[in-house]
């Protein structure tokens, strides 16, 4: 039987400031939860939807946001492309949502071309500085790389992933695209309500900081929802980049004004580190799934671990097993500990280190990794498999145009407002993703000069029969390719249309071994669920040795487009979690 999604609710904070708490402030006791369930009319449509699919004859663009999805289908609608629209949507976010992401972050993108019938991939993520290194942290005593303040800094790599994409998919010229975030940061706009919650929860850390507080909290707090924001500081940073490109991000004025802000609060930022940054043009990886094949980009991210766990599910009949059953949910949980196992130790940057990419995500090795799941108990230690190398709080946003070019693109700033730290008048936080590097002397992931960290962001794609199937990403930390598996079973094993696969009801392990060294936990972790989970598949989940827990905060942040070619029409989903919406043309 299929369940009935969670119940909308706003939420204080993004998934990554949870990261930061303490269980007791993130979990409660299921035992004072009631928790019920209610079946779908029928496969593929519930009756308990949380809105209609959006449907569309030329283009759709769905974000967490509602502005900048209207502001990318008015790009798609003066002729611009899929990128072009892609990228006016990522900055009005970043200056709408801008706990969750930003100029002064990283983006991926998986980018298919119409022209050419093929895909591509881009990681726009930016390496840590050339003057850090693990001996500065040992003479300072830390034992791990804190969230905020500047030693967590990496080069951001938004603005140049803007410039790659617009460069060899786009069409507008970018003062054009650039152009509604540069009067709505003058002018102001409406805060949203469940971003407002996202603001009012990283306050408290900003005060800490006066250019941050300057920025962000105006009269001194949070704005609240329905107020309007005004980020003029960001309209004159985007106005420069509109006309003077990338170069015045990563040769000029705003480069310089980040390094003198670094130099002036402990960074190690150089000139060097921006103007060598430079994103690359990647392969993406893919595994099939009952006839669809599944698409990820390959590490430094951790994309490749949802087709890890697809491979192992593949091996069992997880459709008669039922909807957020007992049995599916087992295996699901065992599933990603296998996969986060080998994340833990494999997933890095492929400059400084060979990895076993193709080996992890191979149907061979998934059989053997398949073998260690026992589907009436849960795992407490779960080392990471040997792929024989011997030889050897972000936004997801999804566009599709009128000519069926499709871009899955996700940036972020890792936790809510990042590092928490607004380099001077420049308007946006610096991003915090070199907390995700490890101080382990033997780890892949160890952190080094001009290196890029492990990544969390992951866009996803889904091709059937070699044409555009299906364009999502799930945002959200570790919860990503849980997501992205989730959402993608829903589809293909329950029949479930895009939007009843994103409201449906999601469950998330926490207690992994992380790519920082962090172990997994010693009782296996906790698994938490949202209401729509039925009593009884709980108990029974008990009985396995799962510790269980319902959780207060984010199950990620869930966009998706579905390209149908018998009727010429897209169907788009948005995430009822957030303030988002998918508009059409």
């Amino acid at each position: 039987m299929l369940q009935r999604p969670f119940r909308r609710r706003a939420v204080p904070f993004l998934l990554a400031v949870f990261w930061g708490a303490s269980m007791p402030d993130v979990f409660q006791p299921l035992e004072a939860v009631s928790l019920h369930a209610a079946p779908y009319d029928r496969p593929g449509r519930n009756s308990h939807q949380s809105r209609s699919e959006t449907v569309a004859k030329n283009g759709i663009v769905a974000t967490s946001q509602p502005l900048a999805a209207q502001v990318g289908v008015d790009v798609l609608k003066a002729g611009g492309t899929a990128a072009d629209a892609a990228i006016a949507a990522g900055a009005m976010i970043g200056l709408v949502e801008p706990m969750s992401c930003g100029i002064g972050g990283d983006l991926f993108v998986i980018y298919w071309d119409a022209k050419t019938q093929k895909l591509y991939g881009l990681n726009a993520s930016g390496r840590s500085p050339f003057a850090l290194n693990r001996d500065v942290f040992r003479k300072k005593g830390l034992k791990q790389i804190p969230t905020s303040g500047p030693l967590p800094w990496s080069v951001p790599g938004c603005v140049d992933g803007w410039a790659e994409l617009h460069q060899r998919f786009g069409k507008l010229p970018m003062k054009e695209l650039l152009a509604p975030s540069i009067r709505y940061g003058k002018e102001g706009f409406a805060v949203t309500e469940i971003i407002s919650g996202y603001w009012r929860g990283g306050a408290r850390r900003m005060r800490r900081y006066p250019d941050s507080a300057k920025t962000y909290l105006p009269n001194g707090r949070a704005p609240r929802h329905g107020e309007v924001f005004r980020n003029p500081y960001l309209a004159k940073t985007y106005q420069l980049i509109a006309e003077k490109g990338r170069d015045a991000f990563y040769k000029g004025q705003i480069a310089k004004q980040i390094v003198k802000f670094s130099e002036a609060n402990g960074g190690y930022f150089s000139l060097k580190d921006f103007a060598d940054h430079k994103s690359e043009w990647v392969e993406p990886v893919s595994t099939t799934y009952r006839g669809y094949r599944v698409w990820e980009l390959p590490p430094n991210g951790q994309g490749i671990a949802a087709l890890q766990m697809l491979n192992v599910l593949e091996g069992y009949d997880v459709k008669k097993m039922g909807h957020n059953s007992a049995d599916y949910l087992h295996l699901f949980v065992e599933a990603k500990k296998l996969a986060f196992a080998d994340r833990a130790k494999f997933y890095a940057d492929p400059a400084f280190n060979k990895l076993p990419t193709k080996e992890l995500i191979s149907k061979p090795y998934a059989e053997k990794r398949r073998k260690l799941i026992d589907m009436q108990r849960a795992a407490t230690n779960v080392p990471a498999g040997d792929p024989k190398l011997g030889h050897g709080d972000t936004i997801y946003l999804t566009v599709v145009d009128k000519d069926r070019n499709c871009c899955s693109y996700i940036q972020s700033n890792y936790f809510g407002f990042g590092s928490m730290m607004v380099p001077g008048d420049l308007g946006f936080v610096l991003q915090n993703r070199g907390a995700l590097f490890a101080l382990d002397d033997t780890h892949l992931n160890r952190l080094e000069p001009h290196k890029r960290p492990f990544h969390t962001i992951i866009p996803a794609f889904v091709t059937k029969a070699g044409k555009p199937f299906l364009c999502f990403g799930v945002m959200g930390g570790d919860m990503q390719p849980q997501g992205h598996v989730q959402v993608l079973v829903n589809i293909i094993d329950h029949g479930m249309n895009v939007q009843a696969a994103g409201d449906a009801a999601r469950i998330q392990h926490f207690g992994s071994q992380t790519p920082t060294g962090v172990p997994m936990a010693a009782d296996g972790g906790i698994v938490a669920v949202e209401s729509g989970v039925r009593m009884s598949v709980i108990e029974d989940l008990k009985k396995r040795g799962h510790r269980l827990a319902r959780r207060t905060g984010s199950f990620g942040g869930y966009q998706a487009i579905r390209i149908d070619y018998k009727t010429g029409t897209l169907f788009g989903a948005t995430e009822p979690r957030k303030d988002g919406a998918a508009v059409g043309y």
